[in-house]
């Protein structure tokens, strides 16, 4: 099988398309076929080494998973003896966790995976678009409880996980407040949000006391700004906190009263099933930016290195 890999890290150009095993399914494994995969931040930033703690995890000289990717949509192709809720002709969507490889046209993946059935109204391209964002932000929103009515900001509300919280805070039935640049304005008021506001334009933390909810989803908003958009015993999401913004974080919540969520998104089966949910409500969208061929992908990650990517940038694989 064709497979894009990387044997050490750097500049996109360490990405390479070469000839790669097939993997075989164990007894409790999926084989899928890869139809599309996406290009998210994560994925730039092991392929760096970005922060170098990385490499403590992944292999201090080279990468010890040498294929990338960590969300698909496809075709199950074979099940293991005891797989039970796959069954090949499956068309499946997902994450990978940790096992990564989704660079390749074939993956083989445990059946209890964060995978399930693709949603009929969806393509392979936007089915794979939705996980890594959409994952990400329905683990932070479930972490603030959102309560119909209630007041959400949403920062850096164009880019794929912003683009998602967007969504499911209105599907959560609260009144959404988007803030982007001022090329994403239309973009992020079609995912409906309510209010947008254009940073480059207005200081949305002038909106004093304001919000119930604030989620930072790109870490480039301060966290004092942050903090004092939000009413007293307010929550605050840092999806993208590095560990200074964490301390920041805690410090700001404990003196403002205020509940402080920062830390690792977890990709569980229930959360994929309930973005499926969704989807097929016609509640929640992939947002795409631009598509890239397998074999171009250090093309799709030296554009998602620009940090200017609106949504998902998506790699069709077969």
């Amino acid at each position: 099988m064709k497979a894009a890999v990387y044997t050490q890290y750097g500049a996109p150009e360490v990405l390479q398309v070469k000839q790669w095993a097939k993997p075989v399914p164990k007894h409790n494994e999926v084989l899928i076929k890869i139809h599309a995969t996406a290009v998210n931040s994560g994925d730039c930033r092991l392929r760096r080494a970005d922060p170098f703690a990385v490499r403590f995890i992944f292999g201090l000289f080279k990468p010890s998973k040498p294929i990338l990717g960590g969300v698909l949509s496809g075709t199950v192709e074979a099940v293991g003896a005891d797989v039970q809720a796959f069954r090949p002709g499956d068309e499946v969507f997902g994450a990978t966790n940790l096992h990564f490889g989704a660079y390749a046209e074939y993956i083989c993946l445990p059946d209890n995976a964060p995978i399930t059935l693709k949603p009929s109204n969806l393509t392979h391209a936007e089915a794979a678009a939705l996980p890594f964002g959409g994952n990400t932000a329905w683990h932070y929103l479930q972490k603030a409880n959102i309560q119909p009515g209630q007041k959400v900001l949403i920062y850096g509300a164009s880019g794929a996980v912003g683009s998602a919280a967007v969504q499911i805070a209105r599907a959560l039935g609260a009144e959404v407040t988007g803030v982007c640049s001022t090329a994403n304005v239309d973009m992020v008021r079609a995912l409906g949000a309510t209010h947008v506001i254009d940073y480059t334009r207005t200081d949305f933390s002038k909106n004093f006391g304001q919000y119930d909810v604030v989620y930072e989803t790109v870490n480039k908003a301060s966290v004092s700004a942050c903090s004092a958009a939000l009413k007293k015993g307010g929550t605050l999401l840092l999806g993208a906190a590095m560990m200074r913004e964490m301390l920041q974080g805690a410090w700001a919540g404990r003196r403002a009263s205020q509940k402080v969520v920062f830390g690792v998104a977890s990709e569980l089966p229930e959360n994929i099933k309930a973005l499926a949910q969704l989807a097929e409500k016609g509640q929640l969208s992939a947002a795409i930016d631009r598509s890239f061929s397998l074999d171009q992908i250090a093309d799709a990650h030296r554009y998602v290195d620009g940090g200017h990517k609106k949504g998902n940038v998506v790699v069709v694989v077969g």
